[in-house]
């Protein structure tokens, strides 16, 4: 079943609120889940890294390709597609977003400061929050209960994360 036309502005407004999201969650279910596990700063830094750059490129291909196969497929009917977006600033959004958004999680293992994982954990709460309130100003729903949703959302795939790696570190270990 194919998705109702949106507006231009609002399908990149979907793809940056996803995208962040994604990046802050993913990254830090990597954090998380290597915390669980007890790993090393190094080893944190690397698999988050990795993450964050084959996921981010990964998303924004998928965006890509995605996009354009939704164009090609109204062409192909004889429809319009007009205000349908570029493919490209799709994908481009998608990249970005997720980047930047996914070195949240990363950024007290850059520094090396003295709790890196609980100092990770209070960013990427107030950056879901952010993400949360920066998206109830295109929605005009309320500033708090669209942080909250997102806080919790994210928290809840981060809590799986840190789990996940503890019961792989008893199970491994």
């Amino acid at each position: 079943m194919r998705r109702a036309k949106i507006h231009e502005k609002a399908s990149y407004l979907a793809d940056a609120v996803f995208s962040a999201s994604d990046g802050i969650v993913t990254t830090f279910a990597i954090v998380a889940g290597s915390a669980g596990a007890s790993l090393s700063t190094s080893v944190v830094l690397i698999l988050g890294f990795a993450n964050l750059f084959a996921d981010g490129f990964s998303m924004a291909a998928g965006n890509y390709l995605g996009a354009k196969s939704e164009i090609e497929f109204e062409k192909a009917k004889g429809s319009r597609t007009d205000g349908e977006g570029s493919p490209l600033v799709h994908g481009g959004i998608t990249f970005a977003a997720f980047n930047i958004a996914g070195l949240i999680p990363l950024t007290p293992f850059l520094f090396l400061v003295s709790s890196p994982f609980v100092s990770s954990a209070f960013l990427v709460g107030a950056a879901l929050f952010l993400v949360g309130v920066m998206r109830s100003y295109y929605t005009k729903r309320s500033i708090f209960k669209s942080g909250t949703e997102m806080l919790l959302v994210g928290g809840f795939a981060a809590l799986a994360a840190f789990l996940t790696g503890e019961v792989l570190k008893k199970a491994v270990g």
